[in-house]
Protein backbone atom coordinates (compact mmCIF):
# COMPACT_ATOMS: atom_id res chain seq x y z
CA UNK A 1 0.00 0.00 0.00
CA UNK A 2 3.04 1.86 0.57
CA UNK A 3 4.46 1.74 -2.65
CA UNK A 4 1.09 2.46 -4.44
CA UNK A 5 0.21 5.72 -2.50
CA UNK A 6 4.35 6.65 -3.16
CA UNK A 7 4.18 5.65 -6.93
CA UNK A 8 0.47 8.05 -7.07
CA UNK A 9 1.71 10.83 -5.31
CA UNK A 10 5.07 11.38 -7.67
CA UNK A 11 2.74 10.66 -10.95
CA UNK A 12 0.64 13.91 -9.06
CA UNK A 13 3.47 16.10 -8.15
CA UNK A 14 4.85 15.35 -11.46
CA UNK A 15 2.95 17.61 -13.52
CA UNK A 16 4.52 20.64 -11.65
CA UNK A 17 7.16 20.95 -14.04
CA UNK A 18 4.43 21.24 -17.03
CA UNK A 19 2.11 23.62 -14.79
CA UNK A 20 0.59 26.34 -16.77
CA UNK A 21 -0.99 29.07 -15.28
CA UNK A 22 -4.24 29.30 -17.92
CA UNK A 23 -6.97 27.84 -15.08
CA UNK A 24 -9.39 30.09 -13.75
CA UNK A 25 -8.56 30.50 -9.76
CA UNK A 26 -11.64 28.99 -8.62
CA UNK A 27 -14.08 26.54 -10.08
CA UNK A 28 -17.00 24.27 -8.81
CA UNK A 29 -17.96 21.29 -10.09
CA UNK A 30 -21.38 19.21 -10.23
CA UNK A 31 -20.35 15.72 -11.26
CA UNK A 32 -22.93 13.73 -12.48
CA UNK A 33 -21.35 10.77 -13.03
CA UNK A 34 -18.76 8.80 -11.94
CA UNK A 35 -15.45 10.20 -12.43
CA UNK A 36 -14.14 11.17 -9.63
CA UNK A 37 -17.80 10.80 -8.06
CA UNK A 38 -21.47 11.58 -7.85
CA UNK A 39 -20.66 14.68 -6.18
CA UNK A 40 -18.93 18.15 -6.31
CA UNK A 41 -15.24 19.34 -6.36
CA UNK A 42 -13.89 22.52 -5.43
CA UNK A 43 -10.62 23.86 -7.34
CA UNK A 44 -8.49 26.36 -6.70
CA UNK A 45 -5.89 27.03 -9.11
CA UNK A 46 -4.59 23.63 -9.61
CA UNK A 47 -5.69 21.61 -6.34
CA UNK A 48 -9.35 20.39 -6.29
CA UNK A 49 -10.65 18.74 -2.85
CA UNK A 50 -13.90 16.02 -4.32
CA UNK A 51 -16.89 14.25 -2.40
CA UNK A 52 -19.63 12.18 -3.25
CA UNK A 53 -20.52 8.62 -4.16
CA UNK A 54 -18.45 6.42 -6.63
CA UNK A 55 -20.56 3.23 -7.84
CA UNK A 56 -17.98 0.67 -10.12
CA UNK A 57 -17.87 -2.64 -12.11
CA UNK A 58 -15.10 -4.43 -11.38
CA UNK A 59 -16.69 -7.28 -13.09
CA UNK A 60 -19.60 -6.74 -15.81
CA UNK A 61 -23.35 -6.71 -14.39
CA UNK A 62 -21.97 -6.09 -10.77
CA UNK A 63 -21.97 -2.91 -9.09
CA UNK A 64 -19.57 -2.17 -6.35
CA UNK A 65 -20.34 0.78 -4.47
CA UNK A 66 -17.98 3.83 -2.29
CA UNK A 67 -18.12 6.71 -0.59
CA UNK A 68 -14.99 8.83 -1.84
CA UNK A 69 -13.34 11.81 -1.40
CA UNK A 70 -10.05 13.35 -1.99
CA UNK A 71 -7.84 15.67 -3.64
CA UNK A 72 -7.10 15.93 -7.17
CA UNK A 73 -4.20 18.42 -9.21
CA UNK A 74 -4.77 19.98 -12.65
CA UNK A 75 -2.02 20.36 -15.35
CA UNK A 76 -1.00 20.59 -18.73
CA UNK A 77 -3.84 22.30 -19.88
CA UNK A 78 -4.72 22.51 -23.54
CA UNK A 79 -6.39 24.37 -26.42
CA UNK A 80 -7.02 28.30 -26.10
CA UNK A 81 -10.53 28.45 -24.24
CA UNK A 82 -10.94 30.45 -21.50
CA UNK A 83 -11.34 27.63 -19.45
CA UNK A 84 -9.42 24.63 -21.09
CA UNK A 85 -8.98 20.61 -21.08
CA UNK A 86 -6.56 19.33 -19.16
CA UNK A 87 -4.66 16.49 -17.46
CA UNK A 88 -5.41 15.69 -14.14
CA UNK A 89 -4.08 12.66 -11.28
CA UNK A 90 -5.62 12.25 -8.11
CA UNK A 91 -5.71 10.29 -4.97
CA UNK A 92 -8.83 9.72 -2.95
CA UNK A 93 -10.25 8.06 0.42
CA UNK A 94 -12.80 5.40 -0.76
CA UNK A 95 -15.28 3.74 2.33
CA UNK A 96 -16.84 0.37 0.52
CA UNK A 97 -20.42 0.48 1.30
CA UNK A 98 -21.29 -2.98 -0.43
CA UNK A 99 -20.19 -6.49 -1.69
CA UNK A 100 -16.99 -7.52 -0.96
CA UNK A 101 -15.88 -4.03 0.25
CA UNK A 102 -18.43 -3.69 2.80
CA UNK A 103 -17.23 -1.12 5.48
CA UNK A 104 -13.52 -1.67 4.11
CA UNK A 105 -11.21 1.37 3.71
CA UNK A 106 -9.81 1.72 -0.10
CA UNK A 107 -7.00 4.12 -1.74
CA UNK A 108 -7.55 5.15 -5.35
CA UNK A 109 -5.53 6.73 -7.51
CA UNK A 110 -6.18 7.80 -11.08
CA UNK A 111 -4.93 9.79 -13.71
CA UNK A 112 -6.82 10.89 -17.04
CA UNK A 113 -8.39 13.97 -19.40
CA UNK A 114 -11.05 16.74 -18.47
CA UNK A 115 -12.59 17.95 -21.93
CA UNK A 116 -14.04 20.78 -21.92
CA UNK A 117 -16.69 20.56 -24.66
CA UNK A 118 -18.78 23.47 -24.15
CA UNK A 119 -18.47 26.22 -21.63
CA UNK A 120 -18.82 24.43 -18.14
CA UNK A 121 -20.04 21.39 -19.98
CA UNK A 122 -16.99 18.62 -19.84
CA UNK A 123 -16.37 15.01 -20.08
CA UNK A 124 -13.67 12.90 -18.42
CA UNK A 125 -11.99 9.84 -19.06
CA UNK A 126 -9.17 8.63 -16.82
CA UNK A 127 -8.09 5.36 -15.39
CA UNK A 128 -7.70 4.36 -11.89
CA UNK A 129 -6.42 1.61 -9.49
CA UNK A 130 -8.08 1.11 -6.33
CA UNK A 131 -6.06 -0.73 -3.08
CA UNK A 132 -7.54 -2.22 -0.55
CA UNK A 133 -6.33 -4.49 2.48
CA UNK A 134 -6.50 -8.38 1.73
CA UNK A 135 -7.35 -7.54 -1.51
CA UNK A 136 -6.40 -7.47 -5.09
CA UNK A 137 -5.24 -4.06 -6.72
CA UNK A 138 -8.21 -3.42 -9.03
CA UNK A 139 -7.40 -0.94 -12.58
CA UNK A 140 -10.66 0.09 -14.07
CA UNK A 141 -11.66 3.05 -16.53
CA UNK A 142 -12.97 5.94 -15.30
CA UNK A 143 -15.25 8.04 -17.61
CA UNK A 144 -17.72 11.32 -16.01
CA UNK A 145 -19.96 14.06 -17.15
CA UNK A 146 -19.65 17.34 -15.04
CA UNK A 147 -20.74 20.75 -15.48
CA UNK A 148 -18.38 23.23 -14.26
CA UNK A 149 -18.62 27.37 -13.39
CA UNK A 150 -16.16 29.74 -12.96
CA UNK A 151 -15.52 31.88 -11.30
Amino acid sequence: MKKFITVAFLVISAGNAFTQSRFSKHELSINAFRNPSIGAEYRINHIAVHAGYYPTNFESGVTTEFLKAGLTYWFLPIGNKENPSSFYGSLSYARGLTRDYKDQNAAIAELGFRWMIYKGFNFRLGVAALASEGKALKINPTPGVSYSFFF
